[in-house]
């Protein structure tokens, strides 16, 4: 098994609470984790996907490839070990000391179910318990939730980068924490089984209080994305994130990402409307010729080239390479469309 920048094991009774999260290109290692548990594996498992409220067969998947059954979680039923837990489409899942709760509370990352909430709520129920797992996926979901766990006194442990079809979450959660595991998918299925087993060899890290994201401090000049509300930067986290009043949550990354994405859509909006502008300036100059209006003609030619210049200047940045980021939710990309011609 191969790791980057491992650990000591810190001392426990049991790492029995995985909570695992994963969006893009996190299905394969999903279920290499669950086909290498044994049938009798006494800890409890919980999986967030990033699948919005679409249909999902994560579940069945899980189950035909492991020996423990898998299900979709149902509002407030008991944990019992040896069971994968899934979150269903558009609920967030949750976990108390005894019973799993969905919620349908605000996205958060732009997505519902979130991972999150989950790795939050298992650090404040199982402390030193849980093990934090992020895999491969876009955003920054995980890192903040991976965080909690970290502070908790769980293990953190990291889908390497390199090895994730998509690496930005792999990414954002090594940012957020120093993480005890970076492994790729085969060598993170050999390490789950055993960490329960692991052999104290380092003095224990006291655990450090879990935030419950609810303190915010004083608002900044932002708004939602979802919901237009002010939103304020959340403290207590070495990781720069925002939430609005009504529980939206993003990171600095993702905020920034979304902020690029109405630029380029206020752009398309504005070249449009400017071609608008000349065309309806250039049918009001030749309806003033035709009248012998000469001081109309003058006044509909020279609103018609300040229209044109600003149209210019729009399509000169539409064609920066500044103006070229990646569209959030499968948005068509603006500066991959046909920059418009001026209308005639």
């Amino acid at each position: 098994m191969t790791a980057i920048g491992n650990k000591p094991p810190r001392p426990t009774a049991a790492r029995d609470i995985l909570v695992i999260g994963g969006s893009t290109g996190a299905l394969d290692p999903m279920i290499q984790l669950a086909s290498a548990l044994p049938e009798n594996y006494p800890g409890f498992l919980f999986i967030v996907s990033h699948i919005g409220a679409n249909p999902s067969h994560l579940p069945e998947l899980l189950a035909r490839a492991s020996r423990l059954p898998a299900a979709h979680a149902r509002h407030d039923e008991p944990l019992e070990p040896g069971r994968i837990y899934v979150a269903p489409p558009d609920r967030h899942m949750l976990v108390t000391e005894r019973r799993v709760l969905l919620s349908a509370q605000p996205r958060e990352h732009f997505t519902r179910p979130a991972i999150d909430p989950l790795f939050r709520s298992a650090a404040r129920a199982f402390g030193d318990r849980v093990v934090g797992i992020v895999l491969s996926g876009s955003g920054s979901d995980g890192a903040l939730g991976l965080q909690a766990v970290q502070r908790a006194g769980g293990i953190t442990v990291v889908q390497d980068p390199s090895d994730a079809i998509s690496r930005q979450m792999p990414e954002a959660a090594l940012r957020a924490v120093a993480a005890d595991y970076v492994v790729d998918a085969t060598a993170l299925a050999a390490l789950i089984p055993g960490l329960e087993q692991a052999v104290a060899t380092a003095p224990p890290k006291p655990a450090v209080e879990v935030r419950s994201g609810e303190d915010l401090s004083t608002p900044v000049a932002l708004t939602c994305p979802e919901c237009g509300g002010a939103v304020r930067e959340v403290v207590g986290g070495e990781l720069l994130s925002y939430a609005c009043h009504t529980g939206h949550r993003f990171s600095a990354d993702e905020l920034l990402a979304h902020q690029r994405n109405d630029v380029e859509r206020a752009v398309m909006v504005a070249i449009r409307v400017l071609q608008e502008r000349v065309a309806l300036c250039r049918r009001m100059g030749s309806d003033a010729a035709r009248g012998g209006r000469h001081h109309g003609v003058a006044y509909w030619q020279r609103v018609a080239r300040e229209a044109e210049d600003q149209l210019n200047v729009l399509q000169q940045f539409q064609r920066s390479p500044e103006a070229g980021t990646a569209a959030h939710d499968g948005d068509a990309h603006p500066a991959a469309l046909p920059v418009p011609e001026p209308a005639k």
